[in-house]
């Protein structure tokens, strides 16, 4: 990586130990004074004005609170805070019975994502505690997840009814779902999980990254023939543009696709999404919401983009010969420095969140999605940071 990503870098310092465990210090803390309002209830997908609502067991993004629950005990168990480890490990239990109550009455789940909601809950909560309700709700996840499989075309149906052509179609962040797909098969010793993984992830990669390496937010297959039709986007701010979320979902989804097929091109893949992403970062290194944006454009950033992609090279890293690795580890220190820096919540006063300034959803001139959570925390961002300082703190058995 040379040129303009190495001028970017150039002067800026990579996040040292003690930054990193202040961080996770106060992550755990806030959590933990969360725990009695969003125990038997979620945080909602985006604070208003700083501070996150109670809602239900719904929407897609309600895994990442209980995930955050999750690395919050692993933080507390190792600094030995016994107290906190049980108040934490009892509000797991709690929410891992809610997905199951979920899942078996099949509420909001009529989409592909299982992993997001799964994943770092239940499939967390069995491999840390063993927990045997966990491993059934995952199970009965996965299990819905692979119903959304088309056979014509190879991929897993993003979202709507399956009979109709406008809504056959995939999007980016489905990467990461896939995952527990793979633990299911680990799991149960039934192969029909990984092989619609495989198929997905060959037909998702073939298709969402661009000439430039860029990616599409959303690509339609022809539902007479199984084959490509169009790339558009949702999200982003126009169908040619990088949306940062969709970006950064590719640049973790491919290090995920690699340490699950060990498929050689799907490194290369890394490299060049990776690259994409890095080439337009601000000089801060978080991005606007739209990597189309820049500076003084004047645009809201995504918080969350920059500790997704964190995650992604860290996992890369995982399996890169040691000059490679080190570049992408450093790479991702120098991110998340900017992160905690200057956008993470410093006192309990200015959010109940842990990362400000992040973009669920901005309204443009030529996208369809409804305008949420502008400038706000995020419930996956918030996730995302703690998984990149846990990564870069030591070894860490992922969730995915």
């Amino acid at each position: 990586m040379v040129g303009k990503i190495d001028l970017l870098l150039k002067g800026k310092s990579v996040i040292d130990r003690a930054e990193i465990e202040a961080a996770l210090d106060f992550a755990l803390g806030q959590v933990v004074d969360n725990l009695g309002e969003f125990t038997a209830s979620f945080k909602r997908a985006f604070s208003t004005n700083n501070f996150y609502d109670a809602t239900e067991n719904v929407n897609w993004t309600t895994g990442f609170w209980t995930g955050q629950v999750w690395l919050a005990w692993e933080w507390a168990k190792r600094k030995g805070l016994e107290r906190e480890a049980g108040a934490l490990k009892r509000a797991g239990e709690i929410q891992i019975d809610s997905f199951l109550d979920r899942i078996n009455g099949k509420r909001e789940v009529d989409h592909h994502d299982m992993g997001f909601l799964y994943s770092p809950s239940c499939v967390a909560g069995y491999k840390l505690i063993g927990s045997e309700k966990g491993r059934e709700a995952a199970v009965k996840a996965a299990d819905q997840l692979i119903s959304r499989f088309h056979p014509a075309g190879e991929f897993i149906q993003a979202w709507g009814p399956m009979d109709q052509p406008e809504n056959y179609r995939f999007i980016i962040d489905c990467l990461l779902n896939l995952p527990l797909l793979y633990w299911a098969t680990e799991e149960t010793g039934d192969g029909k999980y990984r092989e619609i993984a495989q198929k997905h992830i060959h037909t998702a990669i073939a298709n969402v990254i661009r000439e430039d390496y860029s990616t599409w937010h959303t690509f339609f297959m022809n539902m007479e023939t199984g084959e490509p039709d169009h790339g558009a986007t949702c999200q982003g701010y126009r169908d040619g543009s990088a949306w940062a979320r969709g970006q950064a979902w590719g640049v973790y989804g491919t290090a995920l696709a690699y340490r699950y097929t060990k498929k050689a091109e799907y490194i290369e893949d890394f490299r060049h999404v990776t690259g994409y992403f890095l080439e337009h970062l601000p000089s801060d290194l978080v991005p606007y919401w739209d990597l189309e944006f820049g500076e003084g454009s004047g645009e809201p950033r995504d918080s969350s983009s920059a500790s997704i992609a964190a995650c992604g090279m860290l996992e890369m890293a995982e399996y890169l010969e040691d000059e490679e690795a080190a570049c992408y580890r450093e790479i991702a220190g120098k991110i998340m420095r900017s992160v905690v820096k200057d956008y993470a919540v410093k006192s309990k006063a200015e959010s109940n969140g842990l990362v400000l300034h992040s973009t669920y959803s901005k309204k443009s001139p030529y996208n369809t999605c409804t305008p949420e959570g502008v400038d706000e925390c995020n419930i996956w961002g918030d996730y995302f940071y703690m998984e990149a300082l846990t990564r870069l703190w030591g070894k860490w058995n992922p969730y995915w």
